[in-house]
């Protein structure tokens, strides 16, 4: 166990433990560019992982009709956002347009103190924020099986314009290039065939929870 990981330990000790919370929590941060299927992905494995947890990000944008407070976002103040950047109270924190989100450390921390499986599903970005803080936390990155299938999955969706979706493919290839140059992410994955994908990630977060808890232990 690294020394950052027995700081991480010390401070979330102090949450009583239940009945049924275990000693095999793992940080998971699932990343991919738009239309490589990563939500998808992400909610297959939540489901299929009985302890899962996914975070809910804290938010500064307007709550729209659609929205529910507490399952798409975390609704708060840019003063009562801007107070918790100020108290360090994010794990990773971003603006973007001009509205910002964040991960609330603390609801982090007790999640893995009950070793449950804590699910970001975040950029890269982010991603490389959360790997600084917390080393141990397993980054799993969605690829698309080629450039060519990626710009046929952005145009398939018929809801954007072409310069729209030529700006998401453009950023998309920015995103993947960051990934792979970056130290965030442990594993990547083609998503080629959806449900094989989502079998796939599903043994990948097995195998890196298992490893993490043999870590631990020694």
């Amino acid at each position: 166990m690294t020394e950052r990981t027995d700081e991480h330990t010390e401070q979330t000790a102090h949450y009583p433990r239940l009945p049924t919370d275990t000693d095999n929590g793992l940080l998971l941060m699932i990343s991919g560019p738009s239309g490589v299927g990563k939500t998808t992905i992400t909610r297959g494995v939540e489901r299929s992982i009985a302890d899962s947890v996914f975070s809910v990000s804290c938010t500064t944008r307007a709550k729209t009709e659609a929205d529910v407070e507490g399952v798409d976002y975390h609704f708060i103040s840019e003063e009562d956002f801007q107070a918790l950047i100020d108290r360090d109270a994010f794990l990773e924190w971003a603006d973007v347009f001009g509205k910002k989100y964040g991960t609330r450390k603390k609801w982090v921390d007790e999640q893995l103190s009950r070793g449950r499986l804590v699910i970001l599903e975040i950029d890269v970005e982010g991603a490389k924020q959360v790997k600084a803080k917390m080393p141990d936390a397993f980054g799993l990155f969605i690829l698309p099986p080629s450039e060519d299938e990626l710009l046929r999955r952005l145009q398939s969706r018929k809801r954007e314009s072409d310069e729209l979706i030529a700006k998401r493919f453009a950023e998309a290839k920015h995103e993947i290039a960051e990934a792979k140059s970056g130290n965030a992410y442990d594993k990547f994955l083609v998503n080629e065939n959806l449900d094989e994908a989502i079998e796939e990630a599903i043994m990948i977060v097995k195998a890196a929870r298992l490893a993490h808890a043999m870590q631990s232990d020694s």
